[in-house]
């Protein structure tokens, strides 16, 4: 009985590390098939959803394209649902790539009245247009937020930034999940951890963690003092089989990014 009142409930984040279903992982994927991930690891206070796009900028228009941006007017614009978390340009990793993070509050709803509005809206079609000229390629998924992490918000710089994406085994989501709720308060000591999210739409079973440091040999410092605290090498121990691929990359905030 216990089992299945903890099942409804989902991750709780408030729930005392060490009880129920956070003990064991057979447990895990038994409940895994009683309600879809999304429902069990994302916030049940919020109905925030989120985009991530990825844009592959040819070398010779890198500027351009930075000149060209229009997140920051969307962003200040209350007529459109949607507002930046954060705009990047990548460092180390996937070279002259642009990374940008919004988020709906409201759910598929705002998505919905946010791209209505922008498919009327003239200016903006022009410049989708324009931006296509500076272009390889790009991509994006919808997101939603792990319960358990905390829910990015503004914050000074300067950082850099490292998003951590891990491309999981098809059906490992609530196992991993289960772990990081428990791993995360590893990671809190220096105010580094952003974000954590998972996809829906796009490429699924995948996750981001996106993390700032005031520096790379800060983030190299901050990463080796978790492996001094008890329990964190179990975590990573355990989620490491979960995963098919991961990637890093270091990216440095644009101007304008509420995530400095």
């Amino acid at each position: 009985v216990a089992m299945k009142v903890i099942t409804k409930i989902g991750f709780d984040v408030h729930m005392s590390f060490g009880k129920g279903w956070f003990r064991s992982p057979i447990v895990d994927k038994a409940d895994a098939r009683k309600d879809a991930h999304s429902n069990l690891l994302s916030k049940k206070e919020t109905s925030n959803l989120y985009k991530i796009q990825f844009h592959n900028v040819k070398p010779e228009l890198c500027l351009l394209y930075q000149m060209a941006q229009v997140q920051i007017r969307l962003h200040e614009d209350q007529d459109y649902p949607c507002e930046v978390v954060g705009s990047w340009n990548t460092w180390y990793g996937e070279q002259d790539q642009a990374v940008h993070l919004w988020r709906y509050r409201g759910g598929y709803p705002a998505l919905t009245e946010c791209l209505k509005k922008l498919n009327d809206n003239k200016e903006y079609g022009e410049f989708r247009k324009e931006r296509a000229k500076m272009l390889v390629s790009r991509r994006n998924q919808l997101l939603l937020e792990f319960s358990f992490w905390n829910e990015p918000e503004p914050r000074p710089g300067p950082n850099v930034y490292e998003m951590r994406t891990y491309h999981l085994k098809p059906g490992t989501m609530i196992e991993w999940g289960n772990h990081w709720a428990r791993a995360i308060r590893y990671r809190q000591e220096n105010n580094e951890a952003v974000g954590g999210f998972f996809s829906q739409i796009g490429d699924l079973y995948v996750v981001h963690h996106l993390w700032a440091y005031e520096s790379l040999l800060s983030r190299e410092e901050t990463r080796n003092s978790a492996w001094l605290k008890e329990g964190w090498d179990s975590n990573v121990y355990y989620t490491v089989p979960l995963i098919r691929s991961m990637e890093s990359r270091i990216m440095i905030p644009t101007k304008s990014s509420p995530l400095q």
